[in-house]
């Protein structure tokens, strides 16, 4: 799973922690996910490898999770990081339906991030609007700044943008799984072909086409306020 990740500029130190903690456990509950779904589907593969576990640790890969995301933050003050856990190996030839049972184990990994962060979400209304949050029994702009609602708010961000993102149609992302069983099948081949630069261009996108970057934020705003309009506590 490849991620693009919050930014992290102004936060404090020990929020970052904790954040950084956060989303290490929810990508790896990502690749979670996609093991399980993929096991449901035929493919022994990722549970033999231990990937079906809650331990982060599985789901960490040296490079993509550590030095890759440690030095752009480090490199840009925190303005700009991307990074990604270890992906789940699946084999396509062992699902029983292999291109329609690839979308599912694809849509599984954002669907776990958007229930995480309904989750957070649920959690952060749930302080604000009982009183049990430093006496503030409100649910507004101003208390998201506080230090617990602002970790939830965040862990709310980053899981919606972690779906959000994954579900870009560009080989190697989860989108890309889905639109490739949705293609005809003359054009598949071609279109998973494109993996080997797909990477290419999705740091093109996000680092040379502003409006992507506008696109991302603007949807995932869109998904946040749909999820508040579902929950209702109070």
């Amino acid at each position: 799973m490849c991620a693009l990740l919050p930014q992290f500029a102004g936060h404090d130190p020990v929020e970052v922690v904790i954040l950084l903690v956060l989303l290490v456990i929810c990508l790896g509950l990502h690749e979670v996910a996609h093991a399980w779904v993929a096991l449901k589907c035929g493919d022994t593969t990722a549970r033999d490898l231990g990937r079906i576990t809650l331990n982060p640790i599985a789901h960490i890969d040296l490079f993509m999770t550590i030095l890759i995301p440690a030095a752009l933050y480090l490199g840009t003050s925190g303005r700009m990081m991307f990074g990604g856990a270890k992906p789940v190996p699946v084999n396509f030839h062992r699902l029983r339906h292999p291109w329609r049972d690839m979308s599912l184990v694809a849509l599984a990994g954002p669907a776990s991030n958007l229930l995480l962060g309904a989750f957070f979400l649920a959690a952060l209304k749930f302080f604000l609007t009982t009183g049990l949050y430093n006496g503030a029994a409100e649910y507004t702009e101003d208390r998201v700044r506080d230090f617990l609602p602002g970790v939830l708010y965040q862990a709310v961000r980053f899981n919606v943008l972690l779906a959000v993102f994954n579900m870009v149609p560009i080989p190697p992302l989860d989108g890309s799984r889905v639109m490739a069983w949705l293609l005809p099948e003359s054009m598949r081949e071609s279109y998973v072909n494109l993996e080997r630069f797909g990477m290419y261009l999705v740091f093109g996108l996000i680092y040379l086409v502003p409006s992507f970057n506008y696109f991302l934020h603007e949807t995932v705003d869109a998904v946040i306020r749909f999820l508040d309009a579902l929950i209702r506590i109070g």
